[in-house]
């Protein structure tokens, strides 16, 4: 069961391509599909999802889901350490590694992040951000069942990432573990935006707000919180702007005003 998704990952990765598509017109050629499968997400999420997040809620302290969510960013940090080598960033993957020791001993195994108070803050990393960093383009944008949006490039990265996760080395009869602490992950991170949810609410056409916040938050990623300005279509300088057009020669000179006679 574990590698039932790398023959499709790889098939994704395949029609991927090389070029970035803007947020704001991306490559979605299976929007009527995506349509569907958004709203049977939207309708799972509305009868199961969100009142499990927030009941769990009301019957837990914030602190602990704080620490909770703290614990599983923490089983992330391989993942960061490994993508930042693949990038390139041995400083930012020595960061992700201190941030590991630090909060797996003094953070209690990372249910305090103790790294963020002394400095080291956390980057997010993954494979499919590494292929983005070195120019594979996203492909087409995709709605996935329960998992949500994503894309060609993003479904390889989630699959080749999958090993580098501690709870992937779970086996046999801790499989129960597994499931538990997955599902205990996604409802503490449903419980964390059910703020959001009247934003969503408030849209004309919650699908393509979706699509293209998520689109903008990954390249985002990708250039860690610098992307380039071509991809807002600014002019590199002033000097792009058309010059101002010089005064035609054989053009009458302007005549000035006759002065006002002093009574």
């Amino acid at each position: 069961m574990r590698y039932a998704g790398i023959s499709l990952a790889l098939a994704a990765l395949l029609v991927s391509g090389c070029a970035h598509h803007p947020a704001d017109n991306p490559s979605d050629p299976l929007e009527p599909v995506n349509r569907v499968v958004f709203k049977i997400n939207e309708t799972a999420d509305k009868y199961a999802l969100r009142p499990i997040a927030k009941g769990y809620v009301y019957i837990t302290p914030a602190p602990i889901r704080t620490g909770i969510g703290n614990f599983f960013d923490n089983l992330d940090e391989p993942r960061n350490i490994i993508n930042a080598l693949l990038q390139g960033k041995p400083l930012q993957a020595s960061k992700n590694l201190g941030r590991l020791v630090l909060n797996s001993t003094a953070g209690l195994v990372g249910f305090i992040d103790v790294a963020s108070e002394v400095g080291l803050a956390r980057h997010e990393e993954g494979f499919g951000q590494t292929l983005g960093y070195w120019g594979v383009g996203e492909g087409w944008y995709l709605m996935l069942p329960l998992l949500g949006p994503s894309t060609n490039r993003d479904l390889v990265g989630f699959v080749v990432d999958i090993p580098t996760k501690p709870l992937w080395y779970l086996s046999g009869s801790e499989d129960v573990y597994t499931l538990s602490a997955t599902g205990i992950n996604l409802v503490n991170t449903r419980a964390n935006y059910l703020s959001a949810d009247s934003i969503l609410e408030q849209q004309f056409d919650r699908y393509l707000f979706v699509r293209t916040a998520y689109l903008q938050q990954r390249w985002n990623l990708i250039h860690d919180g610098n992307p380039p300005l071509d991809d807002f279509e600014l002019p590199d300088d002033e000097s792009d702007a058309p010059a101002a057009a010089a005064p035609d020669a054989d053009a009458p000179a302007a005549k000035k005003p006759a002065a006002t006679k002093k009574k």
